[in-house]
């Protein structure tokens, strides 16, 4: 397993731009924009340590945050998403979001953080019982 980022969303892209690079001196890394799903990912790390990025996530549609909404979540890669979720189901741990695409899952730790796992590399092709499994809960 290897740490990805960690993902805050932001209300004003411009303004979090300002206070993570300008204020406290990361630098932008990487930009995506997504037309269909009407957001922009923005990752910032601290010179020297691209690898530890914080991704901001800007949602064009205004939103308001609540309950701690405007942290999204922790990401790691992974070398088996459907091995590694087996091994998390069969020890009890809830998969709020199952790897149906062999690409992305999402799990919460005991203290309601929410933690996205990503397979390494190419997606997996898709699997039962994970394809047809139903996401629960909040991810």
């Amino acid at each position: 397993m290897r740490y990805l980022h960690t993902m805050v969303r932001v209300s004003n892209l411009e303004q979090s731009l300002d206070f993570y690079c300008n204020k406290l001196g990361l630098k932008e890394v990487h930009r995506m924009e997504h037309q269909a799903g009407r957001f922009t990912l923005v990752f910032v790390a601290p010179p020297g340590q691209e690898d530890c990025a914080i991704e901001l996530t800007y949602n064009w549609d205004p939103q308001e945050y609540a309950g701690g909404r405007n942290f999204g979540h922790v990401a790691y890669e992974v070398d088996d998403i459907y091995g590694l979720c087996t091994k998390l189901m069969q020890a009890g741990v809830t998969i709020n979001r199952p790897p149906r695409d062999g690409r992305m899952a999402f799990i919460r730790s005991p203290d309601n953080i929410s933690i996205e796992l990503l397979q390494k590399g190419d997606a997996r092709p898709k699997a039962e019982p994970w394809a047809s499994m139903a996401n629960t809960g909040a991810w």
